[in-house]
């Protein structure tokens, strides 16, 4: 409230001069130039900026705004004598208008305050012990950082000295601290609570994760919902008419019947209502709000359009690994044909040692437990969606599913084992198999069974084979399910769903693979994608606490703010249209009820809006 005292005292300087312009009035009888004078003061004391502001747009080619509608109005109270009404209007108006500020203010500061994570500066780590307090903003990637107790990390990193716990819950929501150590990744942002830990730094601020989500954040007012771009439409159309419609209110009666001053007063409290500001005001207002309470659950929504899609959703379209499941793939069993378990492990260890797939990193990790040999690999070619193709030890090996055996003649089998089969052949000999498994995400099954509840159906896409996909769909009571996918059979897909679907299609994906598809569905949901480059630039919403059960509240977010859009244009364009028509038929003193109706009705839409705000 501090930003806007003067605003405040305007108002009640203005209002307190207002009632004793009245009083003096009333009791003597005072020349016309002198009551004009006197209530020229409290009509200039809340009006000037708005004269100023509609002169401003006159020449900017802006004619038919709020401020404009305003002038004319009280201007014209004055020609016509009316000299409380106009600074009684003006005075109402200046009030909306302080109403709108707080509003907006809060609504902004709401998301800054929520997101206002940045270190201003970073102990740097030099020769020995000695460390130097710099600027966040000139630490260099490759760089080592110090991070005390409290204190947040300056940049993205990985720990290389230290164990403690991270308070995430600005970036995630998630209160729970995280347990940090040697190895662990830290992002720009997130506290340090406990013990001193080293970090190198991997990515400058300006590039890390926390800058792109308070840029998505910042940019969302630009991506504008179809109900906030018809408003803007609508305005520009509508204002126009209304001043040609008071100008025939205040010319075509009176040649008729006469009384120009009467069907002038109607004219002007016909504009005086006619102000479309609730509407431009709490529309945007509402999904802006909207926006920052879903990003105090973690859930960052990159604009208003994406909101109002997100309660248009009849189907959510999964991505399976690393959304549905962990992603933290383990060694189930090792099957060989003719060689070694030990031997087979060796090839596989081998092949796919350059690789960061999660089932490459699983079979590397249970390789090192086992205290495996790892050979050396050459002419290493990842084939897309298939698998790998190396030389070792001077022998062609294939290692991947059953699209690569079957497209190189390999005469496989598959295993009875739940889980990932990768198949190894040597020299066009089939080796044997490795099974690789993996565990569904806390809380999945629940949270589908919430979007079930709620009329939404469910899809997988996969990889992976048709006994895994129909596993996990099972397991989950999925409704659809399409395995053996490549990236780009799941574009061809997710099409299909789209065309079949009754509403809009969303996919949740984990924004590094499934890029793609995140772009061409209606609504594209990165899930678990903290620190992800991927998921912040291709989805329209980044659930950044990795939680499957945030899409509940991410929909119940979306329709609670349509909901309070929908309440305002109705209630507005209600009382609007009632008061209009009370204005055309000249009831006695209407410029008060005008007054009251554009104002009063901008300050309550303005007060629900702010109720976006909050969510449960």
């Amino acid at each position: 409230m501090q930003e806007h005292k003067t605003d405040i005292l305007k108002i009640s300087l203005s209002a307190i001069l207002l009632i004793i312009c009245a009083a003096v009035t009333h009791f003597f009888e005072l020349p016309i130039f002198l009551t004009v004078i006197l209530y020229l003061v409290p009509y200039l004391l809340v009006g000037l900026s708005v004269l100023k502001g509609a002169a401003k747009n006159i020449l900017n080619g802006d004619i038919f705004g709020e401020d404009f509608l305003m002038s004319i109005a009280t201007i014209g109270a004055f020609i016509i004598g009316e000299y409380a009404e106009a600074v009684f209007v003006m005075l109402f108006f200046a009030v909306g208008e302080l109403f709108e500020d707080i509003a907006t203010d809060k609504s902004r500061n709401s998301i800054y305050e929520l997101m206002d994570v940045r270190p201003d500066s970073a102990y740097l780590k030099l020769d020995g012990n000695e460390r130097k307090r710099i600027d966040s903003k000139d630490l260099k990637v490759g760089d080592i950082a110090v991070a005390y107790a409290g204190e947040k990390f300056a940049a993205d990193g990985i720990i290389i000295s230290g164990n403690s716990f991270a308070d995430t819950s600005a970036l995630t929501g998630e209160s729970l601290p995280q347990e940090i150590g040697e190895n662990s990744v830290v992002f720009s942002g997130t506290v340090n609570l406990s013990g001193v830990v080293e970090y190198k730094v991997t990515c400058t601020y300006e590039n890390s994760t926390v800058s792109k989500i308070l840029k998505a954040v910042e940019n969302a007012p630009d991506n504008k919902s179809k109900a906030d771009k018809f408003i803007t439409k609508f305005s520009k159309v509508y204002t126009p008419v209304v001043v040609i419609a008071a100008v025939l209110l205040a010319v075509v009666p009176s040649l008729i019947f006469g009384d120009f001053s009467k069907w002038i007063y109607s004219a002007l409290s016909f504009l005086v209502v006619s102000c479309p500001c609730a509407l431009v005001i709490s529309v945007p207002l509402s999904y802006f709000g909207g926006i920052g309470a879903a990003s105090k659950k973690g859930i960052l929504i990159k604009g208003a359009n994406h909101l109002e899609t997100l309660t248009k959703v009849k189907t959510f379209v999964f991505d399976k690994t690393g959304t549905l499941t962990n992603g933290n793939f383990e060694l189930e069993a090792i099957h060989p044909e003719k060689i070694s378990e030990t031997e087979l492990l060796s090839f596989a260890a081998a092949a796919e040692k350059n690789s960061n797939h999660p089932i490459s990193l699983s079979i590397l990790s249970a390789a090192k437990k086992c205290n495996t040999d790892i050979k050396a690999a050459e002419n290493v070619k990842e084939i897309a969606g298939k698998g790998i193709s190396a030389v070792i030890e001077n022998k062609h090996v294939l290692i991947g599913n059953e699209k690569l055996m079957n497209d190189n003649g390999i005469d496989y089998h598959e295993c009875h084992k739940n889980g990932s089969t990768v198949h190894i052949a040597i020299d066009g000999v089939y080796e044997g198999h490795i099974i690789i498994s993996d565990t569904l995400k806390e809380n999945t099954v629940s949270a589908l069974k919430e979007l079930k509840t709620m009329g939404i159906m469910s899809a997988m896409l996969t990889g992976d084979s048709e006994k895994i996909a129909a596993d996990v769909a099972k397991k989950l009571n999925i409704d659809k399910y399409y395995s053996k996918l490549l990236p780009l059979d799941k574009v061809e897909k997710l099409e299909e769903i789209k065309k079949s679907s009754s509403g809009k299609v969303a996919f949740v994906g984990d924004g590094i693979n499934d890029a793609p598809v995140l772009k061409i569905a209606d609504i594209g949901i990165a899930m678990g994608s903290l620190g992800s480059d991927a998921a912040i630039e291709a989805a329209d919403v980044v659930l950044m606490n990795d939680n499957i059960s945030a899409l509940k509240s991410a929909v119940k977010c979306a329709k609670r703010t349509q909901k309070i859009v929908k309440e305002n244009i109705t209630f507005a364009l209600a009382v609007k249209f009632f008061v209009l028509l009370l204005s055309a038929l000249t009831v006695q003193n209407i410029m008060w009820y005008a007054a009251f109706a554009d104002v009063g009705v901008m300050v309550l839409a303005v007060i629900n809006a702010t109720r976006s705000l909050k969510m449960k």
